[in-house]
């Protein structure tokens, strides 16, 4: 076999190597959906992600003579480490062919990283952040992912236990029949909002795309304030989120985008994303393909032909002053109802952590079952 080599990338033509070297892991996979080259190219660079103002990245491919077998980042996240009170370094974007020397080699730099910069753990995989993808696909593996959510092969499991990584936590998705959960509604569901709803003088309304610079606003309150003691979370920067908000402007469906106000403040938000993988998946984008034909396939599959069946919650949170009262059971409700009446068959409830008990819960008792576990490793250096 060819010498392994591990290099750093370098120059802009190393960096599309290391954003095109996914196609050749999965071309012969049925699920893998490629992403569009130009929201990986805007996704890695200093200049268009607000979140290099607080990270160092570097990056890494893997060579078996001029053939590139694998790749890897490691990066330290600074406000991940203030905000936690920790001291650990990050691993992701990790890609390999069947290659078990690549893979440890890469893992081992990604390890050396760390150990340079002062980290006595290294976390993983995050790209880059528990507010960007994060995990590695452990269970459920036939079938295309939702919006956002990552996929990788099964074999990656065993390399990175392999390279001495343990499981930190696992993060749940739920899969929910709409028309299922509508028609056998939970008798204790229906109790608890029409008790909130009594007692609250709650308005639960939809995302105003007028005002969609304040509601974003709105929105990052709830979000950084309910999500705050949650294992692994770092809280959006202003830049970050309106970064985040500008993407996804153009992909909501106003009616699954819900907020809860009391007495004109915004207490509770959910945040459902049509699932954008499915039209995505059937455009299948690719080096050597002009990308606005990749767009014009996309917009096809998904504004002409239709046939988006699945959305998925990407974020639903109430203020900490008012868990408890029934507000998340509302949304829940709120949300399908309307999804429902848009087309919608499915929910991915994604991610939710696997020590959320409540959350669990609740999701459970609207019929959600888990179909999917990510997992994020950890390592002591």
């Amino acid at each position: 076999m060819t010498e392994l080599k591990i290099s750093q990338v370098q120059s802009k033509d190393d960096l599309m190597d290391f954003i095109h070297f996914p196609w050749e892991v999965y071309r012969e996979n049925r699920y893998w959906v490629p992403p569009l080259l130009s929201e990986r190219v805007e996704f890695l660079d200093p200049e268009h992600n607000p979140f290099f103002e607080h990270a160092t990245v570097e990056y890494y491919l893997a060579h078996r003579g001029p053939k590139i077998v694998g790749t890897i980042a490691a990066f330290t996240n600074d406000l991940y480490n203030d905000f936690q009170g920790v001291n650990t370094g990050f691993f992701g974007f990790f890609e390999v062919l069947e290659d078990q020397e690549a893979a440890s080699a890469l893992f081992q730099q990604a390890d050396e990283f760390a150990s340079r910069a002062g980290h006595d753990s290294i976390l993983g995989p995050a790209q880059f952040s528990t507010n960007d993808e994060v995990g590695m696909l452990v269970d459920g593996f036939d079938g295309v992912p939702r919006v956002l959510m990552p996929y990788n092969p099964p074999r990656y499991m065993d390399y990175v236990e392999a390279a001495g990584y343990q499981k930190a936590m696992d993060l749940w998705s739920y899969k929910i029949e709409l028309e299922n959960f509508l028609q056998n509604l939970p008798p204790k569901l229906v109790r608890v909002v029409d008790k909130v709803k009594a007692r609250r003088n709650l308005l639960v309304r939809t995302i105003n795309m007028k005002d969609y610079d304040q509601e974003v606003e709105r929105f990052k309150r709830v979000y950084n304030s309910s999500w705050e003691r949650n294992w692994g979370f770092v809280p959006l920067t202003d830049p970050e989120i309106e970064h985040m908000a500008a993407g996804m402007k153009s992909m909501l469906d106003p009616n699954i985008v819900l907020m809860v106000e009391r007495e004109g403040e915004v207490i509770g938000v959910a945040l459902a994303l049509p699932d954008l993988c499915q039209p995505l998946h059937k455009a299948y984008p690719r080096p050597g393909t002009p990308e606005i034909l990749s767009m014009l396939k996309l917009a096809w599959h998904w504004k002409v032909r239709g046939g988006i069946e699945w959305m998925r919650v990407y974020a639903l949170g109430v203020m900490p002053e008012y868990r408890g009262l029934g507000v998340d059971a509302l949304m829940y409700l709120e949300v399908a109802k309307n999804a429902s009446r848009r087309g919608y068959t499915y929910a991915e409830g994604s991610w939710i952590l696997e020590n959320n008990m409540m959350t669990n819960r609740a999701v459970q008792l609207i019929g959600g079952k888990v179909y999917r576990t990510h997992r994020v490793y950890e390592k002591r250096l």
